[in-house]
């Protein structure tokens, strides 16, 4: 949902359908923390914070121009992030096209004036909990399988709420991105 604030909490993710996010919430079971809600796990592929609402039709484009090829992601290993305390999902095997896009976002944002936070070397992962003390010790569930059909460019709201504002991809693929929450037409048609 785009409100008429002047500045938006953004960032690019992978954004899961129902089936994929029902699947990621079995991940969690063995996970012990605060539990990240359904409606919010996602993977970050690179997150902008505060941006002033005239950088919207930049990100739009950089959305757009972004190569997301189709991609089959095996969540099939737990990590953790000591400092900030995440017990996270990820995958023993990164697909190369991952890589590539995420790399490829990166170098648009920053060719654009644009500085997305990173925490060192991109690092795949779905959080599945915050103030968690570990993870679990060893993966005995069956490894979700994810088929990314696009990248989405998220608002993350006041009221904690995440919404994609758009997705690449197959039209209608994910019921949460309503016709009636995008932005304006800039140009060309973004929609697509």
């Amino acid at each position: 949902m785009i409100t008429k604030q002047a500045v938006h909490k953004l960032f690019f993710a992978l954004w899961p359908d129902e089936a994929v996010r029902q699947a990621l919430v079995r991940l969690q079971s063995p996970v012990r923390g605060r539990l990240i809600p359904q409606e919010k796990l996602h993977l970050t592929m690179a997150f902008l914070g505060q941006q002033p609402a005239e950088a919207l039709p930049v990100l739009l484009d950089i959305l757009h121009a972004t190569h997301m090829p189709p991609l089959q992601l095996t969540l099939d290993c737990y990590g953790y992030f000591k400092r900030p305390r995440i017990a996270w999902a990820g995958m023993s095997a990164v697909p190369a096209g991952l890589l590539a896009a995420q790399g490829e976002l990166m170098a648009r944002l920053e060719a654009a004036g644009f500085s997305a936070a990173t925490h060192g070397e991109f690092k795949p992962h779905i959080t599945l909990a915050r103030e968690a003390k570990e993870a679990p010790a060893e993966f005995s569930l069956a490894p979700v399988v994810w088929e990314v059909e696009g990248l989405a460019l998220v608002e993350s709201l006041p009221d904690g709420r995440y919404v994609p504002l758009t997705k690449t991809g197959k039209p209608g693929s994910d019921p949460r991105v309503r016709p009636d929450l995008r932005p304006p037409r800039i140009g060309s048609d973004p929609w697509v």
